[in-house]
Parts: structure tokens; C-alpha cells; sequence
């Protein structure tokens, strides 16, 4: 470069101090602001446009350093790059590597927290929503809480479970639900791929079963292998039909009691048997279907046939004497009369159990089927009319298992 370009010295940058645009030649300009700041300034003409590119504060370079600069960046106009819009790519990119180093960088119990945070308010139990994180943060966290989530596997999962797999058998099997929570809703943010359906299974294989465990420490739950016999004897003992009824319902559409005791006639689909539960009635506060195996709806032809197949939608399906909700207390007295120290809400453990180690449905499949709350996906998918046929054929082998064991 000719000396002609060079027209500032060292000198008289440092000494210039009124605001105003110095040339040093080529473009280059030293830009003195109104509040005495100095700044390098390169001026060009790009497709008939003049433009002004920052080469950076004078506090960071000097005055060769700043020319040095000047002649890469006519280099790349040279070439024709623009190099406003070739920074502006840069910034981006590097806005962008960040943000996925700190998706990437979040931590299992940053996901839970973030996760329990915004989802609390809609559990209607203040005392479970305190639950769900107390439980993690004694059994998971100390093991890989602080761990980035996307390298959490099942082999960490296994290890954090197996101290309370049998001890805590009914509080490790929550924990586990929550881990699982907390990874889907970390892969649905994009902090993580997630762990697919396959490898939950593998990872319940790997751990030794519990299931006894669960029995002997919850009388409330019946063995899977007994609900047929006990059945039958309910239909063969002194109780009411309707009484009879809704404890054969409940048991054969793993319901929770109070979904079956105000069930009304309206939310059943006569045209494919399906028993909507409205979201007021619900748990979790969303509608729930419930595909109706041959046995269920035999007890609701039954009913029908008594009222003489004249039903209101707002009808209850198994009212008391008096048109109301028969009380929880009904049905657990049918079971204290044979001396049992189950509940009614225990036969939804019975069917859990079941589906896992006997008919060895799909993990996703069952909790739905309970209206346990899966992945936002996982409910759109078993919403499908496919996926409703599917869990039919489950409602079915279920009636089925029970029939046999009667």
C-alpha cells in the first residue's frame, strides 16, 4: 500500500479529540463520537451502495492494527462478498452454537425443576405436586441430578432405582414414572433425543421384579391372579345389581371408583362403544375414552334393559335408591364383608400388573389406558382411531383374563 493511503499517524489519533469522521485513505476512517469515543470506520461501495463496515474500538486496536484489518475486508469485497452480511452469518451462527451448547449444557435436575415449575398448578393436589419433585430430589438427583440430561441413559437410571427397586418398591416405581416424565419433556424442548418405547422396556427387564414386594407392602392391591375369583363372588353374594354392576365396570375398565360412580349415560358412544370421561371428571383435567371390551358392555345392556332402553344423557349409569353417586364407601363395604383389606382403587394396580408381566403390553399403552399423563404425543397417537382399536384389543384380553381366573 502507498504511503498516500496512510494520512493519520499513530500521533494524531491519540492527540485528535473533536467528533468528527479522519480519513487515513482507502476507506478508512478514525469516527471520533460526540462523547470523545474513537472508532475505525471502513467506508466502501458495494452494487452502487455505499456502506459503512465497524472495524472495532480504538481502545482495542491500534491504528496498524486497524489498516491490517481494513485490507482483509477489501479483500473479501474484492471477491464480492458483502462483508456486513458475511458478519451478520457469523453473529448468527455463533448465537446459535451457544444456544444449543446451553440446551445441550441442561441438567436432569434443571429439566425436572423447569418441568415441576410449569406444570404444577394443574396438579390438583398441592401436596402431590411437592411429592413429585421431593422424590427425585432424594433418589435421582444425588445420583445424576446434575448430569446434562441428554447423557442420562438406562444403565444411570437403573443404578439410581435399584437401592429402593424392592425396599421402597411402590415409591420406586413413582420415581420412575418421574424420570421418565422428565426425559420426554426434556426431548420435546430439544434438550435431549430422548429414550424410545424399546429401551424403557429393557430397562424394566434389567431391574430384578417387584411385584411381590408391591403386594405384600399395599394390601389395598388384589393379585392380578385373584381379581376373576373375587369377581364372581360379588356377582354371587347379596349386594345390589347396580352395586354388582359398577364393581364389575370399574375392575373391567381399570377406572378410578368416582370416573364410574358419575358416569352418566351421555358419555357413552353406542355406535363403537366407547365410554368418554368428560375432563371435569378426570384426574388430570383432560378427557379420557376408554374402548369398551364385550363383557363391560354386556353390564351396560343389562342396565339399559332394566330402564326398559329408555336412558337421558345426564342420567346417572349407576345411581343409588335415590338417583344420586353411590359413595366410594358402598363399594369398600362390599369388600370388608368378605373380609378383604383391598380397595376398589387398588384393582387399577391389578391391571397395571398384569399388562406388564402377563400380557406384556407396551409401557405407553397401559399408563393411557389408566389415564396416567404420557408425553403430549403419546396421548394424540392413543387419541387415533387406530391406536383406540388397539387398546380395545387390551380391554379385551383383560375381560378375558378375568373370566378365566374366575
Amino acid at each position: 500500500m502507498s504511503k498516500a493511503l496512510n494520512r493519520l499517524t499513530a500521533l494524531e489519533v491519540k492527540r485528535i479529540s473533536d467528533p468528527g469522521m479522519y480519513h487515513d485513505g482507502g476507506g478508512l476512517y478514525l469516527q471520533i463520537g460526540s462523547s470523545g469515543s474513537k472508532s475505525w470506520i471502513l467506508r466502501y461501495t458495494q452494487l452502487k451502495k455505499t456502506r459503512d463496515f465497524g472495524l472495532g474500538s480504538m481502545r482495542d486496536w491500534t491504528l496498524a492494527e486497524a489498516r491490517e484489518r481494513a485490507v482483509k475486508v477489501r479483500q473479501m469485497i474484492g471477491e464480492g462478498l458483502d462483508p456486513i452480511a458475511e458478519k451478520q452469518q457469523r453473529m448468527a451462527q455463533l448465537v446459535a452454537e451457544r444456544k444449543e451448547s446451553e440446551r445441550s449444557a441442561k441438567t436432569f435436575a434443571q429439566c425436572a425443576a423447569e418441568y415441576h415449575e410449569s406444570n404444577k398448578s394443574h396438579w390438583k393436589n398441592a401436596k402431590h405436586a411437592d411429592q413429585w419433585i421431593n422424590t427425585l430430589t432424594t433418589y435421582v438427583f444425588p445420583a445424576f441430578g446434575s448430569k446434562p440430561v441428554s447423557l442420562v441413559d438406562r444403565e444411570m437410571i437403573r443404578e439410581a432405582l435399584l437401592p429402593i427397586w424392592k425396599s421402597k418398591a411402590e415409591t420406586a416405581t413413582r420415581v420412575l414414572q418421574r424420570i421418565r416424565t422428565t426425559i420426554n419433556y426434556a426431548a420435546a424442548r430439544g434438550y435431549c433425543e430422548g429414550l424410545d418405547s424399546q429401551q424403557w422396556s429393557q430397562l424394566k427387564i434389567s431391574l430384578p421384579k417387584n411385584s411381590k414386594e408391591l403386594e405384600h407392602k399395599h394390601h389395598s392391591s388384589c393379585p392380578h391372579s385373584k381379581v376373576g375369583a373375587l369377581v364372581k363372588k360379588v356377582d354371587e353374594g347379596t349386594s345390589s345389581q347396580i352395586v354388582k354392576a359398577v364393581f364389575s365396570f370399574i375392575i373391567l375398565t381399570a377406572c378410578r371408583s368416582g370416573e364410574a360412580r358419575n358416569a352418566e349415560w351421555g358419555d357413552i358412544d353406542f355406535d363403537h362403544r366407547i365410554w368418554t370421561i368428560p375432563k371435569e371428571r378426570m384426574k388430570a383435567s383432560r378427557p379420557h375414552s376408554v374402548p369398551l371390551s364385550g363383557a363391560a358392555w354386556q353390564i351396560l345392556e343389562a342396565l339399559k334393559a332394566t330402564s326398559g332402553y329408555v336412558v337421558k344423557p345426564k342420567e346417572l349409569i349407576f345411581p343409588n335408591a335415590k338417583g344420586l353417586p353411590l359413595s366410594d364407601m358402598t363399594l369398600t363395604q362390599v369388600l370388608r364383608r368378605m373380609d378383604l383389606d383391598y380397595t376398589m382403587h387398588g384393582f387399577r394396580s391389578s391391571f397395571r400388573t398384569w399388562g406388564a408381566e402377563v400380557a406384556h403390553y407396551d409401557h405407553d399403552m397401559l399408563e393411557f389406558a389408566l389415564a396416567h399423563v404420557v408425553g403430549d404425543g403419546t396421548v394424540r397417537a392413543y387419541q387415533r382411531s387406530d391406536m383406540v382399536e388397539k387398546r380395545r384389543i387390551l380391554m379385551e384380553d383383560w375381560a378375558s383374563y378375568v373370566a378365566v381366573e374366575a
